[in-house]
C-alpha cells in the first residue's frame, strides 16, 4: 500500500483526542464551502479511548438526540455529549481529573437551538465540518449570560487548560440587542485552542459581545476568527495574547483591552467599526499591531496617555482608507499618527534602543526606519503566516488510522510499546524515497530525538497538528521532537497547536516521583530545529509542570531547556509558552531568519533566591555547545541568573 497523500489520525490520550501527522508532496489548499461533502473526521472509524474513563472519546452530537434543523431545542443533547462520563461520574463532576478525560465533541453542518448556556468541561474539544460549520444558535428566549461557557468553571483562569472550539459559528442574532449576553467565555490560560470560528451579533447590539474574560487569564493565541455586529468583538483580560487573522465588521469595538501586560495584534482587519483596538479605559504593557487594515473605521487604535515603558505601542505595516486617516492612533482621545505606516517603518510610543546603544531613549511616538528579512515575508511586506490545516480536502480514503492497521498494531493505551507500528506507518504514508521520519524513544543522557521530523537537506511537507508530547519518566537524554527539514513554502513544514508538558499528568512516574529536581532530570529539551530546517509554529505551550494537575502531589520536575531554535531557513513562532526550565526558555543559537511574534516564560519556580540548586545545575556535568554555563555570573547572584535564564540567545541574526 503506498499513498503519495496521506493523513495519519492518532487516536490516544491527547487532549484534543486526535492528532493528525500530515505527510505529502504538495502544498494543501482548502477549497470553498461545500455544503453536501462531509468532512472526513466525521466518516473516519472512531476507536481512541479515554484511558481512565474507558469511553470513546469521540461523541457525534446527533448520537446523542442534537437534531440541528434550527427548530427543534438541541441544548440538552448538547449538553448530553459533552457530560457524559461512566457509572462513576460524569466529566462535569471532576471524577476523572484534568488530564484522563479527554473528549471530541462533534457538530455535524446544520443549526442547533440553544435555550440556555451549553457548559464545556476539561478535556474537551468543541468542532464542526470545517466545509460547512455548524450554527450554535441563541434562541429569542434564551436564559444565560453566555451562550458558551468554553472552559471547565471548576478551574480558574490560570489553570484552565485542556480546551478547544474550532470550525463552529456562535450566533446571538435573534436575542434583542439590549440584552447581556456573551457567545463565548474564555477564561483560559496556556493549551487551549480558539480557531476558525465565527461570531454573529445583532448590528449595533449594545449588550452582545464576542469572547469575553473574567478574573485573570494567560492565554496565547486566538487565531483565524470572523467577527459581525454587537459591541465588542474580544475583551482580553489576560497576561497575554496573539491575536492573528481576525476580522471584524460593523463591530463598536473589534478588541478591548482590560488589562494585560503584551498584546500582538497580527493580520487584524476592521471594517464598519467606531474602534478598532481600544486600551483607553484599560492597561497593557505593550501593544504590537502589525501587517492590519482598517476601513470605514473611526479609530484604529486608541490607548491611555503613558510617560513610562508601560503602555508601549509598535505599529507597523498598517493600512488605512480616509476615513481613519486622521485617527490611526489616538492617545488619550488627541490624534497621534494619521495614514498608514509603510513597510520599512515602524512607529513607536516607549523605550527605543539606538544602534550600539545600552541606554533606551523614551519616544512618545514616532517613525523610525526598520527592516524586515525577505525570507520571513510576502510579496506585500507582511510576515508570513498560515491558516491551520484541516485537511479538509481529503476524502477518508486517504486517512490512515494508525490503530487500524491490521499489519502494524499500535495500542495507544501509554503501556505497551508503539514504535514499531508508528514508524511502520509513517514510512508508508510519506512517499516513497522523498520524506522520512525516524521516531525513537531512549532514556539515555546523550541528547537523542523522540520524534524526528525529516533529515538535514528533506525538503517537502509534514504537518503536525493537535499532539502533546510527553514523557512517561524520567528520561535525561529525550528531545521530544526535533525538526530537521525544510518546506518549499512557509507552512509547509508545520507544527500546529501541539504542546509539550512534561510531569503532573495521569500516567507519568513524574507526576509522583520529582519532589526533588536535582533527582528529576526529567527531559533534555522540549523542541529543536536543526540549521537546514524551515518551521511554522503556531499555539505551542513547552511546560515543565510546576503542580500536579490530577492530585495533590509537590512536582518538582528539572527540565533541561525549552526550544533550542539554530534554524536558518525561516522559523516563524506564533505565539509560545515556554515556562519552567532549568537551563533558558528559548535559545536562539547561530539561526537566522526568526520571527517570534509573542513568547511568554517562566523560569522555574524552585529557582532563584534562597536556593541552593542555581543554574547551570543540575545539568551541569553535561552541558552543549549551545547552552549558557553562566559562568560571567556571581555565583551568590541567584537572582541574575534567574532572569538570564528567562530567554537566552547566543549569536543569532533575527
Amino acid at each position: 500500500m503506498k499513498l503519495a497523500s496521506a493523513i495519519l489520525v492518532i487516536t490516544t490520550i491527547a487532549w484534543a483526542t486526535f492528532a493528525q501527522v500530515h505527510v505529502r508532496q504538495s502544498k494543501s489548499t482548502l477549497g470553498p464551502r461545500q455544503e453536501n461533502k462531509k468532512f472526513w473526521y466525521e466518516e473516519v472509524l472512531h476507536n481512541g479511548v479515554s484511558p481512565v474513563g474507558e469511553w470513546s472519546v469521540f461523541r457525534n452530537v446527533k448520537e446523542y438526540g442534537a437534531k440541528g434543523d434550527g427548530i427543534t431545542d438541541d441544548t440538552a443533547a448538547i449538553q448530553r455529549a459533552i457530560s457524559e462520563g461512566t457509572a462513576s461520574g460524569d466529566r462535569i463532576s471532576g471524577t476523572f481529573g484534568s488530564t484522563g478525560q479527554p473528549a471530541v465533541v462533534y457538530f455535524p453542518a446544520g443549526i442547533y437551538l440553544v435555550t440556555s448556556t451549553i457548559r464545556s468541561a476539561v478535556g474537551t474539544v468543541l468542532m464542526g465540518n470545517p466545509l460547512n460549520r455548524a450554527v450554535l444558535k441563541a434562541s429569542k428566549t434564551f436564559s444565560g449570560t453566555f451562550l458558551l461557557y468554553g472552559h471547565d468553571q471548576r478551574y480558574s483562569g490560570l489553570v484552565g487548560f485542556f480546551h478547544g472550539v474550532k470550525s463552529l459559528v456562535l450566533d446571538s442574532t435573534d436575542v434583542p440587542g439590549e440584552t447581556t449576553l456573551g457567545l463565548l467565555e474564555w477564561s483560559v490560560s496556556q493549551n487551549n485552542l480558539l480557531s476558525n470560528v465565527a461570531f454573529r451579533m445583532p448590528l449595533g447590539a449594545s449588550g452582545h459581545g464576542g469572547v469575553w474574560m473574567q478574573g485573570l487569564n494567560s492565554g496565547l493565541v486566538m487565531n483565524d476568527l470572523e467577527f459581525t455586529g454587537g459591541s465588542v468583538g474580544i475583551t482580553i483580560a489576560a497576561t497575554q495574547y496573539h491575536l492573528k487573522n481576525i476580522f471584524f465588521k460593523d463591530v463598536l469595538t473589534g478588541v478591548k483591552i482590560s488589562r494585560s501586560v503584551q498584546v500582538t495584534a497580527q493580520g487584524l482587519q476592521f471594517e464598519g467599526c467606531t474602534t478598532g483596538l481600544d486600551s483607553s479605559g484599560g492597561a497593557h504593557g505593550l501593544i504590537n499591531l502589525i501587517d492590519s487594515k482598517a476601513t470605514n473605521t473611526s479609530v484604529m487604535l486608541s490607548v491611555s496617555a503613558s510617560d513610562s515603558a508601560w503602555g508601549a505601542v509598535v505599529v507597523e505595516n498598517v493600512v488605512v482608507d480616509d476615513s481613519v486617516a486622521s485617527r490611526t492612533v489616538s492617545i488619550a482621545g488627541s490624534v497621534a499618527l494619521q495614514g498608514s505606516v509603510d513597510p520599512g517603518f515602524s512607529w513607536i510610543r516607549g523605550s527605543v534602543y539606538e544602534a550600539d546603544s545600552t541606554s533606551p531613549q523614551m519616544s512618545k511616538g514616532g517613525l523610525i526606519e526598520t527592516s524586515r528579512p525577505e525570507a520571513l515575508v510576502n510579496d506585500i511586506g507582511s510576515y508570513h503566516t498560515v491558516v491551520p490545516p484541516t485537511y479538509a480536502e481529503y476524502d477518508v480514503a486517504q486517512v490512515i488510522n494508525i490503530k487500524s492497521v491490521p499489519d502494524y498494531p499500535v495500542r495507544g493505551d501509554g503501556v505497551g510499546d508503539d514504535t514499531v507500528g508508528i514508524q511502520a506507518i509513517i514510512n508508508l504514508a510519506s512517499e516513497e524515497g522523498k520524506v522520512r521520519y525516524g521516531l525513537k524513544i531512549l532514556g539515555c543522557k546523550n541528547p537523542t530525538p523522540m520524534v524526528k521530523v525529516g533529515q538535514e537537506g528533506d525538503v517537502g511537507v509534514a504537518q503536525l497538528s493537535d499532539f502533546i508530547f510527553t514523557v512517561a519518566e524520567t528520561l535525561p537524554g529525550a528531545v521530544l521532537l526535533q525538526v530537521n527539514m525544510a518546506g518549499s513554502a512557509p507552512g509547509d513544514v508545520g507544527v500546529f497547536n501541539t504542546h509539550f508538558r512534561i510531569g503532573g499528568a495521569f500516567g507519568t512516574k513524574t507526576k509522583t516521583e520529582c519532589s526533588n529536581p536535582a533527582n528529576c532530570l526529567a527531559a533534555r529539551l522540549s523542541l529543536h530545529t536543526t540549521s537546514g530546517a524551515s518551521l511554522y509554529l503556531e499555539n505551542s505551550w513547552s511546560w515543565t509542570a510546576d503542580h500536579d494537575l490530577d492530585g495533590s502531589n509537590t512536582v518538582y520536575p528539572g527540565t533541561g531547556a525549552g526550544y533550542l531554535i539554530e534554524s536558518r531557513g525561516g522559523t516563524w513562532i506564533l505565539g509560545a509558552g515556554v515556562e519552567h526550565h532549568v537551563l533558558y526558555q528559548v535559545n536562539i543559537n547561530n539561526a537566522a531568519n526568526v520571527f517570534i511574534g509573542l513568547q511568554e516564560g517562566e523560569s522555574a519556580y524552585w529557582q532563584g533566591n534562597g536556593n541552593t540548586l542555581l543554574a547551570p545545575k543540575p545539568w551541569s556535568d553535561s552541558l552543549l555547545e549551545s547552552d549558557p554555563d553562566f559562568s560571567w555570573c556571581d555565583p551568590a547572584d541567584a537572582q541574575l541568573k534567574l532572569l538570564e535564564l528567562r530567554f537566552w540567545t547566543s549569536a543569532y541574526d533575527v
